[in-house]
């Protein structure tokens, strides 16, 4: 049984990273097929670079996914406080909310998000309501719950006398925030940042449907890209992008590894 389990999971990591594969030879190829390598080059990263217009739309991206991260985590962080504090029905219910965004097709949030935003734009009598600001909401919506959710294990984890403590030496509730509770969950606050900003970067189904033509990010214009021949450099554009993420995600995992092992010695020294 355990063999089969192995072989089972190396095919999975094997269909989930050919593709990638691929197209990591690909942005070095010489040809245009990526069935038949031709030779080395470094061309098509020289002809990514050289392209204002996709460089405009890949800063603009990064802003996207930089703003709505930051401003998820913050907002994620003073909820998953409050739902630690509730009890009850009142947490199950908004933990039940929260959820939603993350199981909810994304093609249902997004003509959703777009269906309230063109609502919005009826009553405010503005007639191009999608651009910027609407981008942005979208993104802190369903970049939420992966903060929640992030940070709520680390409260959980947290000594709840360390909060008193600080209350009785004369901290106030922020300073015991800030001092105390903020570093205890760090990691689950740095965790959940980081899961929102690749969460931003690559996505495409609710900003398509969000976007407007005054603020367009690369993932949506890559589906432009998609209905022609492809050029070669998008396949460089495409390797950078997966490299970014998957530093992004093992930071994240070895931050995660570096808290459980801080924990672990807290426990050997208390015992």
């Amino acid at each position: 049984m355990k063999t089969f389990n192995r072989v089972f999971t190396v095919l999975v990591f094997v269909f989930l990273y050919i593709p990638m594969v691929v197209l990591a030879v690909a942005s070095f190829n010489t040809g245009s097929d990526i069935a038949v390598f031709k030779g080395f080059t470094l061309s098509q990263y020289t002809a990514l670079f050289r392209d204002a217009d996709l460089l405009r739309l890949l800063l603009n991206s990064l802003i996207i996914a930089v703003l709505s991260s930051v401003l998820a985590t913050i907002l994620g962080t003073m909820a998953a406080v409050g739902l630690h504090g509730a009890r009850g029905r009142l947490r199950s219910a908004v933990m039940t909310l929260t959820n939603i965004p993350m199981t909810n097709p994304d093609i249902v949030t997004g003509v959703s998000l777009a269906l309230l935003f063109a609502f919005a734009g009826t009553l405010l009598k503005i007639n191009s309501i999608l651009g910027f600001w609407t981008l942005l909401f979208a993104h802190i919506t369903f970049n939420l719950p992966y903060v929640i959710l992030s940070v709520l294990p680390k409260l959980s984890q947290m000594d709840p006398d360390l909060q008193e403590a600080a209350l009785d030496l004369g901290c106030t509730p922020v300073q015991a925030f800030f001092r105390v509770i903020l570093h205890e969950i760090l990691p689950g606050v740095i965790s959940g940042l980081m899961m929102a900003f690749t969460m931003s970067l690559d996505d495409f189904v609710i900003s398509y449907f969000v976007t407007g033509s005054s603020f367009i990010t690369l993932p949506v214009e890559i589906y432009n890209y998609t209905k022609k021949p492809i050029q070669p450099k998008i396949y460089a554009l495409f390797t950078l992008m997966f490299l970014v993420i998957l530093v992004v995600m093992v930071a994240m995992n070895l931050l995660q590894a570096q808290d459980a092992r801080r924990k672990t010695r807290k426990r050997g020294v208390r015992i």
